[in-house]
């Protein structure tokens, strides 16, 4: 049974979907107005890590996470870059995808963008106003926060708490509030920003409004999970809940995750783009194997911080490199084992406990760490069994099925190896066409083999082959 720890309830729950073997789970996704940082790209892995164990388990995931294509930063960097909101947005949803692919991230279920559900947010903020949740206030929508009386639930924090720290803050805003502590639904439109026409004026939707509408409307009422950074907790989720729950009489979400950040340096700071100290995905994948940087980030448990550095980064590489050896190395003796052996059943016996430990731990929060250590004891169950002078085909074949499966989950998949009997086929091949003098044909078939790493060698005897 899986158990997730749940920061609404700050303790590990049995999950129980809505729907038996599926699960709805919403993500917030990137403000796209820059190339995403190692930091934004931990919480993409750590979730995208989270849904292929729930495909590993067996459950169908409906997963949804938006682009939010209309913002104050996406305005700004419009201005900076003398072109449209939509065409910044464009250009970097375009970038986002290019850099979640080459970590292996899956594609979303949806990506839902704010453009496209203005309509909707309209709707959804003129219900919280028909139900006395929000006011409109000289052309901006606030939320009456101390009408929803669970305000502060999620981050367990008293609206006495809040009011404390929100009556520090001043400007004409606040001055246009009923109560310091509420939030903007809409907001009114500045000179020469994009804005869409509303029963309160010419505007465009606050930033929390956003996730609200397009998760209900694309998952449910109710949904299984939520999911983002730790810094979304308070107010962004905070302020979902209370939006959402006010309008539909119904539990948001019956469970909030919330996953760690990326740390640097000796102090170990939090990595953003506010504080400059942050390097993007886009500028990361030219220097490094994005495979060993997903690898880095997926094999921790996703309520931890991540401590980057060039050393912890090195020695991801080469344990994913060790994993990949012991792989090689079995799909290579493979070929020259036997159908069975006498002792199949008691090796695949050892191979069910592993497959049983490595469940256990998973189901435990999603614990990468403790999943990804188990891997290494089959690698190096692996690599003991398959340097053994006499091997089994269906032992091998279920060891490497099963190490391969671990290693989606964490999103880490090897190109397939050339078998030894594709090689002799080749090989056979190239011999003809040598024969045939049919030279080009000769010399595609062993850089073919060159790229797979493997080096031919022609002798009196006839060609021989072995790996780089």
């Amino acid at each position: 049974m899986i158990k997730i720890y749940n920061t609404l309830t700050r303790q590990k729950e049995e999950f129980q979907p809505l729907e038996a073997g599926k699960v709805k789970m919403y993500v917030c996704g990137p403000t796209v107005y820059n190339y995403i940082h190692i930091g934004n790209a931990r919480s993409s892995i750590a979730f995208d890590t989270i849904r292929r164990y729930f495909e590993y388990r067996g459950y169908e995931v409906n997963y949804v996470s938006n682009f939010t294509d209309v913002d104050d930063k996406i305005i700004k960097a419009a201005k900076e870059l003398q072109i449209t909101a939509s065409e910044v947005a464009e250009r970097f949803i375009a970038a986002f995808k290019e850099d979640t692919k080459a970590l292996n991230i899956k594609e979303a279920t949806m990506n839902p963008r704010v453009m496209e559900h203005i309509p909707d947010i309209i709707e959804f903020v003129q219900v919280l106003m028909d139900k006395g949740f929000a006011y409109e206030s000289n052309g901006d929508v606030y939320y009456r926060t101390r009408k929803f009386k669970d305000y502060g639930k999620l981050s367990d924090q008293s609206i006495d708490e809040l009011e404390i720290g929100a009556s520090k803050r001043t400007g004409s805003e606040q001055a246009q509030k009923e109560d310091p502590l509420d939030f903007a639904l809409w907001k009114k439109a500045k000179e020469g920003e994009i804005s869409w026409d509303s029963p309160w004026g010419a505007g465009r939707p606050g930033w929390h409004i956003e996730c609200s509408v397009m998760a209900t409307k694309h998952l449910g009422d109710t949904i299984d999970i939520h999911g983002g950074g730790q810094d979304l907790e308070f107010p962004h989720h905070e302020n979902e809940i209370a939006q959402s729950e006010a309008k539909t009489g119904h539990p948001f979400a019956n469970y909030w995750m919330h996953n760690g950040f990326v740390t640097v340096g000796e102090t170990q700071e939090k990595m953003s783009k506010s504080l400059g100290n942050f390097v993007t995905v886009h500028e990361m994948i030219q220097k490094v194997d994005p495979q060993v940087l997903r690898f880095f980030m997926a094999t921790t448990q996703y309520r931890r911080p991540i401590c980057y550095s060039a050393k912890t980064l090195k020695e991801a590489e080469n344990n994913l490199q060790k994993l990949k050896t012991a792989l090689e190395n079995a799909q290579f003796r493979y070929d020259q084992a036997q159908a069975t052996l006498a002792d199949d059943q008691q090796q695949l016996t050892e191979l069910a406990k592993l497959e049983t430990q490595f469940v256990s731990e998973m189901d435990d929060d999603f614990n990468a760490a403790n999943g990804i250590t188990v891997a290494y004891e089959l690698a190096k169950w692996l690599n003991v069994y398959a340097n053994q002078e006499v091997v089994s085909k269906a032992v091998l074949q279920q060891a490497i099925s099963q190490l391969q499966a671990w290693l989606a989950v964490f999103g880490i998949e090897f190109s397939q190896e050339l078998l030894a009997e594709d090689i002799e086929a080749l090989i056979e091949e190239r011999n003809q066409a040598r024969k045939e003098r049919n030279f080009a044909r000769s010399d595609e078939i062993r850089d073919l083999l060159k790229e797979q790493g493997i080096i031919l060698e022609d002798t009196a005897q006839g060609t021989r082959w072995r790996k780089a």
